[in-house]
């Protein structure tokens, strides 16, 4: 097992739990939610340790008869960000968020990242959505064609996107002068 566990329950005690290695070497440690930025800070700064690289951020929903976790409901689904200690934790947060519902406390600009920012479903990795989403495909065609893509994004990013010369002509012609919309019913 990796020398920084033991470390780890000297410095901060109960608040590290379990310590397992996985099939690949890697040694897997579950801390609590409110020590996660103290633990992940003492990582990064600790001489012999030097945790200076984040690999990744993810979420995970266990619901089988082994593992069941059962977070109240009026609980709020949050942790500290770590994109103050690794700037690489921006979008890794953002994904987590958009695709679980986790929020981040502190992160930056916590919005959607793969779904679209009116997108109004849920939370696509969690195990109640449903495979066919909540709405019917109907609902969804209406939902797409009423968005407003000017709203968020400039020409310039509409270009890259190759989907400036789909646009009709009434749109690029305000991109083109700079001009932003709003989101159709946001108000």
């Amino acid at each position: 097992m990796n020398p920084s566990v033991d470390a780890l329950r000297a410095t901060f005690g109960n608040a590290i739990g379990r310590a397992l290695v996985a099939r690949d070497g890697e040694t897997i440690v579950t801390v609590g939610r409110d020590g996660l930025l103290g633990v992940m800070r003492w990582l990064r700064d600790t001489a012999g340790h030097s945790y200076d690289y984040l690999v990744d951020v993810t979420a995970v929903e266990y619901r089988d008869a082994e593992r069941k976790v059962e977070l109240p409901k009026e609980q709020e689904l949050a942790v500290d960000s770590v994109v103050g200690l690794w700037a690489g934790a921006d979008w890794l947060e953002r994904e987590v968020y958009d695709m679980f519902g986790v929020t981040f406390r502190g992160h930056p600009d916590l919005r959607r990242i793969l779904m679209w920012e009116t997108y109004a479903e849920g939370y696509p990795l969690r195990k109640d959505f449903p495979l066919r989403g909540r709405f019917s495909r109907a609902e969804q065609v209406r939902q797409a064609l009423g968005a407003n893509p000017e709203a968020h994004y400039s020409m310039e990013e509409l270009s890259i996107a190759e989907a400036f010369a789909e646009l009709p002509e009434d749109m690029k012609q305000r991109l083109r002068q700079g001009e932003r919309g709003k989101i159709p019913f946001s108000e």
